[in-house]
């Protein structure tokens, strides 16, 4: 059985100290490939050389849509691959809030990553007027509707309700447990579905047990060694 995900988003956080504060402990607890760290672009080269001699991927949080061109700030697929990058997060819920990012916007970052032979993690989620409404399904689907058309195995979908994302609040098991299936009814069954919002080393057993979590996309836990790995060894 395919061991779940475990990916750390470090947003805007972290300095060149922190970087080598905390991959090296990741390095040396021998973790599979099953675990990745999503860094700001300026510390990914560094990240890749301390975990050099470990499985742990490292990824990029945001991409560009566009392949090449006169796009000034923007960081394209192809660079990301070209300094060892696996995987890349699309779509997450600060991007579409703060930067207006659309779903078509995400789509064409999906398929610059498939092109560039990265790893997209692509990120749906409602927010707390959309669950309280009981709409959260309708935009879930809208927002997995982009997805039609791309293979299954080359990407996974990430749920994090908005609400539950840096907020300290989790969804329960049951609701999880429903959104993952419901994503996989309206995808394929095989795709991998990770969790994400407010996991830490004191409830990712309990998320990584529900039905239908193939893995955790996990924030500011992330920025402390020792409840990454403590999350790490949660995982099946």
């Amino acid at each position: 059985m395919t061991r779940q995900l475990v990916i750390g988003n470090w947003k805007m956080h972290g300095s060149i100290g922190k970087v080598r504060s905390v991959l090296p402990e990741l390095a040396r607890s021998k973790l599979g490939p099953n675990v990745a760290v999503c860094l700001p672009y300026p510390y990914v080269m560094l990240a890749k050389s301390l975990l050099k001699d470990s499985q742990v991927q490292v990824g990029a949080q945001d991409v560009s849509e566009y392949h090449v061109g006169a796009y000034t700030g923007a960081v394209s697929a192809s660079m990301l691959a070209d300094i060892g990058c696996e995987l890349v997060i699309v779509g997450h819920s600060e991007r579409r809030r703060y930067f207006s990012e659309s779903s078509e916007n995400a789509a064409r970052k999906l398929r610059a990553c498939l092109d560039a032979g990265l790893f997209p993690v692509y990120c749906v989620g409602e927010d707390a007027e959309e669950r309280a409404s009981g709409r959260h399904k309708e935009i879930i689907a809208a927002e997995l509707a982009v997805l039609r058309g791309l293979p299954i195995g080359l990407y996974a979908v990430a749920y994090e309700p908005s609400w539950a994302v840096g907020t300290g609040v989790i969804a329960t098991s049951e609701q999880i447990a429903e959104m993952h299936a419901f994503i996989k009814e309206t995808l394929e069954p095989r795709t991998r579905v990770l969790y994400g919002g407010s996991v830490k080393g004191s409830n990712a057993e309990e998320v990584l047990a529900v039905d239908g979590v193939d893995g955790v996309l996990v924030g500011g836990a992330a920025l402390s060694a020792s409840e990454f790995l403590e999350i790490c060894m949660a995982a099946r």
